[in-house]
């Protein structure tokens, strides 16, 4: 948990903030919109029931968006209310082509929901508004860009609802964007939200164009969906469907990546592949991944599968080789390798469909073996081989050595951590240092999507071991505790404190 800030320092943050009054009862108005960001009056109509609350996000300006969501909250808004808007003004507001770069507003709602879920109570709005303010700079950069907003659904257009299924699939298969924003209208009204979301999984994991944003979209999509509801999914769907079709200029139907490939391996994974006989083949899927190519990986897959190890091991083999690129040469490339499988794993878990799960398994060790070669040149660490690094013995020095070390070496605080969890340190420790980390210093969406998927796939790996490789490889893109606060973060961290009065 981090310090309470002191009277003094509370109160000059709040003027930094601009709460003044707003931390009262003698709450000020909100600032009347300028024309740049009034609603456009072609765009979709929400729920009536949360419109209003999209209206507010969309309206504030920047500089005023935390005092206006503190004075709402305060006023009864639930953080329930707040997320569901929020999310949705980044759909209606933001083009989500490409699907990344200022869609990263839309994409990080889920992750920093988790993220604040985590946290100690004084702390859990924090990232959500941390999420406004990036939304207003996304909704700035839209604007300049030629202000996209999704509009109305053509009503006249719409297929009829025992048909919707099928036009939405032959629409996605032909990558016409027209015909899928009216089929998937239909599709969703009158279709469970179980069955419409095992037809966005095949597609979600088709294509690998940029760098894996496809998958990590739609996963985030259905996650904040549970969370804020099913009854805001019609535009949510719009926006994704659209997302799906970007070929990003290229023609033709030909998707990035080996998916044909795949699909043919996966025809031919024996029916008894999700048993296993728990035969840890981790270790030799990580050396394979470091050379084979894309298209033939999913060859070895099917012979561990035949061979009875399932599915588990795999999962740690492949995880434990986009952290060893991570680990190898930091950044936005390598970062993505563990994001974007993170995604595959979750729509994995997701699917009901066979084949999708067992092509989501084989996809997410082809686009591993794509982000190897994209990252070209690095140091050629092995993540199974790092040694432990000596650590301070008391837990809370040893934990920050760790975080002053990321500043210096990645692959060194990688190692100081194995020597953390080995002598009885915990994963729990090492997370919640690493929140407190994102959440003192965190800059960009790229701090809170990888947190919450590191995080999430450490807790998932099938072996104590896998764990503690993952848990260490999280110091690949964690902020070091030497990196300058985020002045953002502060502004959050007050903001949330005086919500609780």
């Amino acid at each position: 948990m981090l310090d309470p800030l002191k009277r003094r320092d509370f109160l000059q943050a709040s003027a930094v903030l601009g709460l003044g009054a707003g931390l009262g009862p003698e709450a000020r108005a909100i600032t009347p919109r300028t024309p740049e960001m009034a609603v456009n009056p072609n765009a979709v109509r929400l729920r009536p029931e949360i419109e209003p609350v999209v209206r507010w996000i969309e309206e504030t300006p920047r500089d005023r968006i935390l005092e206006v969501a503190i004075t709402k909250l305060k006023g009864g808004l639930s953080y329930n209310e707040l997320m569901a808007g929020l999310f949705l003004a980044g759909i209606r507001n933001i083009k989500p082509r490409p699907v990344g770069f200022k869609f990263h507003a839309v994409m990080v709602i889920h992750s920093a929901h988790l993220l604040g879920q985590a946290a100690a109570v004084d702390e859990r709005l924090v990232p959500m508004l941390w999420a406004l303010d990036t939304f207003k700079a996304s909704q700035a950069t839209d604007v300049k860009e030629g202000d996209w907003t999704l509009g109305p659904v053509d009503e006249a257009r719409l297929p009829k609802a025992w048909n919707a299924k099928a036009e939405f699939e032959m629409a996605m298969d032909a990558w016409d964007a027209d015909a899928a924003d009216t089929a998937i209208v239909a599709f969703s009204r009158h279709h469970g939200a179980a069955e419409v979301m095992e037809t966005f999984w095949k597609y979600a994991i088709r294509d690998q164009r940029n760098i894996g944003h496809k998958a990590i979209y739609t996963a985030q999509c259905w996650r904040t969906l549970q969370a804020i509801g099913w009854q805001n999914a019609e535009p949510v769907l719009r926006s994704l469907a659209f997302a799906l079709l970007d070929r990003q200029g290229a023609k033709g139907t030909d998707v990035v990546g080996p998916y044909v490939e795949n699909a043919a391996f996966a025809k031919d994974i024996p029916q008894e592949w999700i048993a296993g006989t728990g035969n840890d083949s981790s270790a030799s899927l990580l050396d394979a991944l470091r050379s084979a190519a894309p298209g033939a990986i999913g060859g070895e897959l099917v012979k561990s599968l035949k061979a009875a190890s399932g599915p588990e091991p795999l999962w740690d083999g492949i995880l434990k080789a986009a952290n060893e690129l991570l680990l190898r040469k930091p950044g936005i490339v390598a970062l993505h390798a563990v994001t974007s499988i993170n995604a595959l794993h979750y729509i994995f878990g997701a699917a009901a469909d066979e084949t999708t799960r067992k092509t989501a398994l084989l996809q997410a060790a082809s686009w591993c073996t794509m982000f190897r070669d994209a990252i070209g040149d690095a140091a050629k660490l092995r993540i199974d081989a790092l040694e432990p690094a000596d650590v301070p013995k008391a837990p809370d020095e040893a934990l920050a050595d760790i975080f002053a070390t990321i500043g210096k070496s990645r692959d060194e605080a990688a190692r100081k951590t194995l020597a953390f969890l080995g002598s009885g340190g915990t994963d729990e420790a090492v997370f919640a240092a690493a929140r407190r980390m994102i959440f003192l210093k965190g800059r960009d969406s790229h701090d809170f999507k990888f947190g919450a998927a590191a995080w999430e796939e450490s807790l998932l790996a099938s072996t104590p071991q896998t764990r503690s490789i993952l848990t260490a490889a999280m110091m690949g893109n964690l902020p070091a505790s030497t990196t300058a606060d985020s002045p953002l973060m502060i502004r959050a961290r007050v903001a949330s404190k005086s919500v609780l009065g």
